[in-house]
């Protein structure tokens, strides 16, 4: 009898310093800041993909992140301002002064999908199959039709002012140019609504397309890429950056594990992939379609 309270003892012993042992390796290993803020684009949000990537880097590494969905210009005004730790947004030109600026000290190449412009099935500008962005907003401005900006300074924002422009068209002031101030599921509500044009993400189009009444009209122009880069915010703007959870989350990003999800996110639902995996590749690689 002794020795069987003795063997079992023994056994409870080994088991408690187990079990101390595996708490004392989960403690070491969990992250000193927990806590991380990303601040990135609508469309990784509307688009659903972020519901999938942030609970895998949430179990993976510990972290817990507070996702900001704003327009690119509104997240990168925030890295500046060092009001979040990683941002994931989608405007080249407008992210390179935040390197050279030292706001960011890293930013990664992560993915790309491309922007559509999408109006009423009755297609009064005529823009149906036009493959150039410029010559579809010179008929839309012609014919006066009803288009919706974001009017927000995000990526996307951003690249339909730049198309204006290419095409030597000035909108602002227009009776038939209105802005919806708004991201993007919600302008493609406004868009339906009005049955007006607009300037998409393919992702978040295709994740909202069920409740609109708008047909996808114009594409694969290359004015019309749409590229997402990860950059890690500068922790010299304050001592409240998570400079270890911004990398980590953009080593996770570029991880190869995450780039197979993102290749074959959408596939399932809708017959082609939202967004196409980057990490292994250059913008000069992504210069046509």
């Amino acid at each position: 009898m002794k020795r069987s309270v003795f063997c079992l003892s023994s056994i409870l012993l080994l088991l408690s310093l187990a079990v101390s042992s595996l708490l004392m390796s989960c403690s070491s290993s969990a992250p000193a800041n927990t806590e991380l803020i990303l601040a990135t684009t609508t469309s990784t949000q509307d688009s659903g993909l972020l519901d999938v990537l942030i609970p895998m880097f949430e179990e993976q590494t510990g972290y817990h992140v507070k996702t900001i969905a704003v327009g690119t210009g509104a997240a990168l005004a925030m890295g500046q301002r060092g009001e979040a730790d990683v941002l994931l947004v989608h405007k080249p030109s407008a992210e390179l002064p935040l390197m050279e600026n030292g706001d960011a000290i890293s930013r990664k190449l992560v993915m790309h999908n491309d922007f559509i412009i999408v109006g009423p099935p009755s297609d009064p500008a005529g823009i149906k199959g036009i493959t150039s962005a410029t010559d579809a907003y010179k008929k839309i401005a012609d014919s006066n039709s009803i288009f919706i900006s974001r009017g927000d300074a995000s990526g996307t924002n951003k690249t339909e002012l730049d198309i204006w422009k290419t095409a030597d068209i000035e909108p602002a002031g227009q009776s038939w140019y209105q802005e919806s101030g708004q991201g993007m599921g919600a302008t493609l509500t406004i868009a339906s609504e009005k049955q007006a044009y607009t300037m998409t993400d393919r992702a978040t189009y295709l994740a909202t397309k069920a409740n609109l009444e708008l047909d996808l009209l114009g594409e694969g122009d290359p004015l019309l890429l749409n590229i997402y880069h990860v950059m890690q915010v500068n922790p010299d703007k304050n001592d409240k950056i998570n400079a270890e959870g911004a990398k980590a989350f953009a080593d996770f990003m570029a991880a190869l594990a995450t780039q197979e999800v993102i290749k074959n996110f959408g596939v399932d639902k809708y017959g082609q992939p939202l967004f196409f995996p980057d990490a292994d590749k250059t913008e000069a690689d992504l210069g046509s379609f």
